[in-house]
């Protein structure tokens, strides 16, 4: 392994509700993180709003946090890596880098109207060309409704000045200064105007959501040079950028899942699940996406199956903010191991819609097969049981479109840390769960990608070293329980897509 005279990778990992910064030293181990929340914006009824300010702001807090509680200087940072909430979307002035309008955020429904006018004509088409459905998630029929819609939108990309980009688009431009417009061939293949085939900016997809070439930005490899930062309050003039990923894609590489059929499902705000699929885009007929996994310095482009379920960690926060059952989301644990099972009661999580495998923006959250019996624990069971469950059916739909049983799932973020959630999951898929040391592996894996860019770890063998298993869950309910609790699951889902 290569030695440098500079201490630290730093990776920025820009999420939905806050910013967290780490750094990484040279053996890849996590010396310091700090985290800032931001302002989430609601202006509407299931839309989803960030100020790019907000976010910008949130991840120099973070990064000079960082820095100070290592101890650190701009000098000891041998590069950057990045990864981001993927599908939001920022328009902003190339010549200024003034927001247009707040960044629409991923799990906004705005555009669902717009997509059911597409869809007969061209949900297949769209499928075929990007590997993604035809849904109000990803970027493209947001930019289209941010040109349709807001005036300041259209003024500049009539005057050849708009920039359309994800969260790792904006960072660049302001890390350096307007001198990087680009983007990584992950977070482009979520914006569904990718070609899948060709990692290029496809000219009928651009038309259809009349975006034109020159608002989007250069797809780059995930590993390599993508310029250098201008100086900023925690880093200094010239420090390289070297990794860029999609944060479901950064946490796949941060699990070292770099074979085929290696898996891993992050618990976030939402639930993300990808499996590797190799050098292949397989084409999934059983309610997943196709997306790229990452492209490194050797110019092989691989490829993942992906599920997602929107709300996940969001439904403990709604349980805490919402309904005031508990005090913090830790508490959903304890509260729940008051209870055996959840005696009946079902709680399907739709609360933005129904993501993979079932793709329905209409669907609404529901709580059933209540009692006077039922009480706050019953809830918070069928809470966990609920997010267990609905990577099942992922899992499930992605073992269909391989053709075979994975052996094992690698878990991540902080919901991971639950872990009778993880039994349950473990139960549900029957099939072993592995929990890393380190959970933060969405920042991890940008510092990996960022490190291999640079040249300080030499091969991908290198990284998988680094990982360290914590715990591992394995399936204590067998499969014939399995099954009847999923009949009960099955029907919550179908009552919860009936809409007037």
């Amino acid at each position: 392994m290569t030695k440098n005279s500079k201490k630290f990778i730093m990776s920025i990992d820009q999420g939905t509700t806050g910013s967290t910064v780490i750094l990484v030293d040279q053996v890849g181990s996590l010396v310091a993180k700090a985290t800032i929340d931001y302002r989430q914006i609601y202006p509407h009824a299931g839309w989803v709003e960030h100020n790019p300010e907000d976010i910008w702001q949130s991840v120099e807090n973070a990064a000079f946090a960082c820095m100070k509680q290592a101890q650190a200087s701009a000098d000891e940072i041998l590069t950057i890596g990045i990864t981001n909430q993927r599908e939001t979307v920022v328009a902003f002035r190339k010549s200024t880098g003034e927001p247009l309008y707040n960044a629409i955020v991923w799990q906004c429904r705005r555009t669902s109207k717009m997509c059911d006018q597409l869809r007969k004509k061209w949900s297949a088409k769209i499928k075929n060309k990007t590997g993604l459905v035809l849904d109000p998630y990803f970027s493209a029929t947001k930019m289209r409704w941010l040109i349709e819609n807001v005036p300041a939108v259209r003024q500049a990309q009539k005057e050849g000045d708009l920039a359309f980009g994800n969260i790792d688009t904006y960072l660049m431009w302001k890390l350096s200064d307007k001198k990087i417009f680009a983007t990584d061939v992950s977070n482009a293949s979520r914006t569904m105007l990718m070609n899948l085939k060709t990692t290029s900016w496809d000219a009928e997809l651009m038309k259809l959501f009349k975006v034109s070439v020159d608002c989007l930005p250069e797809i780059k490899s995930s590993s390599g040079l993508f310029g250098y930062t201008a100086k900023q309050k925690f880093i200094k003039e010239g420090t390289p950028i070297t990794g860029v990923a999609g944060d479901q894609q950064a946490a796949l590489f941060g699990q070292t899942c770099f074979s085929e059929g290696e898996s891993k499902c992050t618990f976030g705000t939402g639930s993300f699940i990808l499996m590797n699929t190799g050098h292949k885009a397989l084409k999934s007929k059983a309610g997943c996406l196709t997306t790229v996994a990452w492209r490194l310095g050797n110019g092989k482009t691989q490829y993942a199956l992906e599920g997602g379920a929107f709300i996940c960690g969001a439904a403990v926060g709604w349980l805490r903010d919402g309904l005031g059952l508990i005090e913090k989301s830790s508490d959903v644990e304890v509260l729940a191991q008051q209870v055996e099972s959840a005696d009946g009661v079902e709680f399907v999580p739709a609360l933005t819609g129904l993501g993979a495998p079932y793709w329905n923006a209409e669907a609404r959250g529901e709580i059933t097969g209540l009692t006077r019996g039922s009480t706050r624990a019953h809830i918070a069971r069928a809470t966990l049981e609920a997010m267990a469950l609905q990577n099942a059916d992922i899992l499930l739909a992605m073992q269909k479109d391989l053709k075979k049983k994975m052996k094992r799932l690698r878990v991540d973020g902080g919901a991971s840390m639950n872990n009778l959630l993880m039994q349950l999951q473990s139960d549900y898929i029957q099939t072993a769960v592995d929990r890393p040391v380190q959970v933060e592996t969405t920042a991890i894996g940008a510092a990996y990608l960022a490190g291999l860019g640079i040249g300080h770890w030499k091969n991908l063998d290198e990284i998988r070293k680094i990982w360290k298993k914590d715990s591992e869950f394995r399936p204590q309910q067998n499969a014939r329980m399995v099954a009847k609790r999923r009949v009960s699951w099955t029907k919550a889902i179908k009552k919860s897509q009936i809409t007037k």
